[in-house]
């Protein structure tokens, strides 16, 4: 009962803390652009996210992560991660004016250097967080990957809000055409901050796995190496290549795309692997029988047993039968794989038996059918 308290108390403080950042982007952008410029930068940023939304949501279907828990996320991005990255340039932009004006190159410095580590230390503790409020659904990888790219999601779509709406007004005076800003950010790079943050959330993921304490800090330090280096190779590319960014854009950043989705779908098949193997070891202990676990661990399997449950009127039961034995297959590889103190497992083995006890009840549900 404790822990429950405290967990809803920090979920609490820190929708709170998300709400103040939140406030102070809007109040922000209101200052600096008219409503109707910042409207139209809204819509097209849409585009953009409905496509990253759509990715995550294919990833995310195995064992889908609870809905309050990745609206924390996207709005941690949105608000406190776009704030914090706001707030830390206003306060250097400061500072250079106290000391004479900004030096010879550092807009390239900024854009380069200052703006991936920020915005990636920004977006990480977002999942950091996100971690230790909602441990018991953050499971390994891929998890860390949802809850990183939902994040990111967040803080990109605020980002091009700020980017489109800029860019509408300096087309009016003759500036750089919209269109084509539109087509490097919505279509060409839409999951940009989803790949750079998903390197911390992979991290964050494997240590979900292995422990729970001051080694997390470890994983998310080296979680961020790739990320700020990824963000400052596409960040640089924009500076340096000019002309050549479409030769870039083939031989660098498609294939380092092509490579985090074949990293997905290596992901999907292991969590569909380890849903095989823990729950034929708790057939073994009589609590499936082998038909439930051959229709538990197969996508097909699974589709035909959730149109099953609509047409007899037990479609939310079986989507949760599905979803609590699923996370038992996940709690019991924590339990086989983590190192962790003993408090840890126990809580892990509480987590196990309400599982246990849930599938329980949902099979019986569904027998009344």
């Amino acid at each position: 009962m404790r822990r429950l308290t405290g967990n809803f108390a920090a979920l609490a403080a820190g929708f709170v803390v998300i709400a103040s950042f939140a406030v102070a982007v809007v109040v922000y952008f209101l200052a600096v652009l008219p409503a109707r410029v910042l409207g139209e930068g809204l819509t097209l940023a849409v585009v953009p996210l409905v496509i990253v939304l759509i990715g995550i949501r294919l990833v995310d279907r195995w064992e889908p992560e609870p809905p309050v828990a990745l609206v924390f996320a996207f709005f941690w991005g949105a608000g406190v991660s776009v704030g914090a990255a706001l707030a830390f340039d206003f306060a250097l932009q400061s500072i250079q004016s106290a000391l004479g004006g900004p030096a010879l190159g550092s807009d390239v410095v900024g854009a380069v250097i200052q703006a991936p580590i920020v915005e990636e230390i920004a977006k990480g503790l977002g999942v950091l967080l996100v971690l230790w409020l909602f441990r018991k659904h953050f499971d390994g990888p891929v998890d860390g990957i949802v809850y990183a790219a939902t994040v990111a999601a967040g803080f990109a779509f605020v980002e091009n809000v700020q980017y489109f709406s800029v860019q509408v007004v300096d087309q009016a005076f003759g500036g750089t055409d919209l269109g084509g800003v539109f087509l490097i950010r919505a279509l060409m790079a839409p999951f940009g901050h989803i790949i750079y943050t998903a390197c911390t959330g992979f991290a964050l993921g494997l240590a979900a796995r292995r422990s729970f304490g001051p080694r997390t800090l470890l994983f998310f330090a080296v979680g961020l190496v790739p990320a700020i280096l990824m963000h400052a190779l596409w960040n640089g590319a924009l500076v340096v290549v000019g002309d050549r960014f479409v030769s870039y854009y083939v031989l660098v950043q498609v294939p380092i795309f092509l490579a985090c989705v074949a990293l997905v779908i290596v992901l999907r098949y292991l969590e569909r692997r380890v849903t095989r193997l823990r729950l034929g070891e708790y057939a073994a202990g009589g609590w499936f029988d082998d038909d439930e676990v051959r229709m538990l661990s197969r996508g097909s399997s699974r589709r035909r047993a959730q149109k099953w449950a609509a047409r007899n009127g037990r479609a939310q039961v079986m989507r949760r039968f599905i979803s609590d034995a699923t996370r038992l297959a996940s709690t019991r590889q924590r339990l086989l794989s983590t190192k962790r103190s003993e408090r840890a497992l126990r809580a892990a083995r509480h987590d196990e038996q309400e599982l246990l006890a849930a599938v329980a009840a949902g099979r019986e549900a569904l027998r009344g059918s």
